[in-house]
């Protein structure tokens, strides 16, 4: 195994923890969605639409990572 196999599974996991949950709150909000014709949008999507996207926050935990992995090469090259 590499050096970066265990930080790589830990983000796969964040991730795909973050995606569980958003996808579970989505899937709950359908079913009451579906008991009422229109529903309104809740305060806290109006306020702050991209806080739930997953996308954002697998490009927020890649550059962390990638830029943790610079930060080490750079730190660790000889003078």
């Amino acid at each position: 195994m590499g050096m970066w196999t265990w930080p790589l599974m830990g983000v796969v996991l964040i991730i795909s923890a973050i995606g569980f949950n958003a996808t579970r709150r989505i899937m709950t909000f359908e079913r009451k969605r579906q008991s009422a014709n229109d529903s309104p949008i809740p305060e806290s999507v109006k306020e702050h639409p991209f806080v739930l996207n997953p996308i954002i926050w697998v490009y927020l935990a890649s550059l962390i990572f990638v830029s943790l992995l610079i930060f080490y090469y750079a730190t660790s090259l000889p003078y």
